[in-house]
């Protein structure tokens, strides 16, 4: 997964599987977290993650955590545990 982060968004590029409605509704349903779609040209191709610009360290690790325990939970593919690693190197830093 790339991640593309910008001001107020962020975009995550990942399998179809990742970037499809059936894990946005899974991550909604189950852990209250809303992820958009993409728009336009990578409409299916990305999910975006909004935070209006104020996103601090404890917002990015419950984003994290809800979104690897969705991407579980869709029993979408993918490498366990990138919020341990970015917590890890949050508390690093």
């Amino acid at each position: 997964m790339i991640f593309i982060k910008t001001p107020g968004l962020a975009a995550v590029t990942g399998s179809e599987r990742a970037c499809s409605g059936r894990f946005r509704a899974t991550a909604l349903k189950h852990y209250d977290i809303s992820l958009g779609n993409g728009l336009s040209k990578v409409a299916d191709k990305v999910f975006r993650i909004g935070h209006l610009g104020d996103f601090n360290d404890l917002m990015l690790m419950a984003t994290l955590s809800g979104v690897e325990m969705g991407l579980d939970k869709s029993g979408v593919p993918h490498n366990a545990g990138g919020t341990q690693a970015a917590l890890e190197h949050l508390k690093a830093a």
